[in-house]
């Protein structure tokens, strides 16, 4: 059987605020919606106040491409201050595994993403990786390094 490839996205960004307020924001699941692109019609389904713990379980609804999607990821490990974790349970990769990890500097923060994902339909999904997955991943998250500059850079 062939092995379908599995990728990776990393991005690391100085935000020069406190660990405490940029952990505070990032442990929101509500300040997802100004992370994300508008193209993404992105909505959380989960009522809200959401409490971020391990096993949290958070549903969304997207757009991709206009084609709406039901997304619902777990919090596979919470350690406040230091990192998160959350997993796709159910939307349209294959695997999708977000790490996002927090540092004090001197100069504020360093936020850190790791996503490692995969595609389904095999070497459909390669070439749609190829042609289209990759791109807009990188746009989504030049998006997001911008806004939360914006956001949690501002006096």
């Amino acid at each position: 059987m062939l092995k379908m490839p599995n990728y990776t996205l990393d991005q690391q960004q100085l935000v020069r605020r406190s660990l405490e307020d940029v952990f505070a924001f990032f442990s929101s699941p509500e300040n997802l919606q100004h992370l994300t692109p508008r193209f993404l019609d992105f909505r959380i389904l989960t009522p809200v106040p959401i409490e971020m713990r391990e096993g949290a379980l958070i549903d969304y609804r997207i757009s991709v491409r206009g084609v709406p999607l039901r997304w619902q990821t777990r919090i596979e490990s919470y350690e406040p201050m230091r990192s998160f974790v959350d997993v796709q349970l159910r939307g349209p990769y294959r695997l999708w595994r977000h790490t996002h990890t927090f540092e004090a500097t001197p100069e504020g923060t360093d936020v850190r993403d790791h996503v490692e994902y995969a595609l389904p339909f095999g070497p459909l999904g390669q070439l749609a990786h190829a042609l289209i997955v990759k791109r807009d991943l990188e746009q989504i998250f030049a998006y997001r390094r911008d806004v939360i500059a914006q956001l949690l850079e501002r006096p």
